[in-house]
């Protein structure tokens, strides 16, 4: 496929951001470049970073924006991101942060912003079954068949929930979401770049949506 595409991924958590990145970061040959991903990887490496990251997230709250713009800035600015594009997913979560960014990509403008729109019910419900490798990050689903210990099919890693997958949790960042994140459909509808998307429909059908609201950004850009 023919390369340079520069998106926003948006939605709550558990809209199934991260599968459809995957699959469109294959599709268009770009990087998916996941700030959760990032900040997790400094949390195991130790980093300054990484402890300052740590405490904020297992408190559930989100980390600031001078921290998270500056990651962004460095991570735009290499070589795959610069010359074929990138996904942005988890990152703006504020209306600063879209604001920094725009100053960020003023030479090479994004393209779409896309919002995966799920129904808060079904979010808790998808969250709550997820599990993940503890190793190599491989994501899976539990069933009402438990399986104890489990391990993962990739690596032969333990397949755990994530700490911060609790209810507690879970319902403490879908409302930091609504307070903070959902001014950006605001923000970002006013130039005509938002593409409000079904989430809830099967992968299948919501890729094949994403790619035509992509290709079409693509030609008017």
């Amino acid at each position: 496929m023919t390369a340079g595409v520069r998106l926003i991924i948006m939605g709550r958590q558990g809209a199934g951001k991260g599968t459809q990145c995957q699959r469109i970061s294959r599709h268009y040959v770009v990087p998916h470049i996941s700030t959760g991903e990032i900040l997790r990887a400094a949390v195991r490496e130790g980093t300054e970073l990484g402890k300052m990251a740590k405490q904020v997230i297992e408190a559930g709250r989100l980390v600031g924006d001078d921290i998270m713009i500056e990651i962004i800035r460095e991570r735009l600015e290499q070589d795959d991101a610069r010359t074929r594009g990138y996904i942005l997913d988890g990152f703006p979560r504020t209306v600063a942060q879209a604001i920094a960014l725009d100053g960020i990509a003023a030479e090479r403008p994004i393209h779409v912003v896309l919002d995966l729109d799920v129904p808060r019910d079904l979010v808790i419900q998808r969250i709550s079954a997820r599990r993940v490798c503890r190793d190599c990050g491989t994501n899976y689903v539990a069933t009402a068949q438990k399986r104890d210990p489990w391990i993962c099919d990739s690596c032969g890693g333990d397949v755990v929930q994530r700490n911060d997958d609790t209810p507690e949790s879970i319902s403490q960042r879908l409302d930091l979401y609504e307070s903070q994140t959902s001014p950006l459909l605001k923000f970002n509808g006013q130039d005509g770049r938002l593409v409000e998307i079904d989430g809830s429909l099967s992968p299948d059908e919501v890729f094949a949506t994403l790619t035509v609201a992509i290709d079409q950004a693509r030609k008017n850009g």
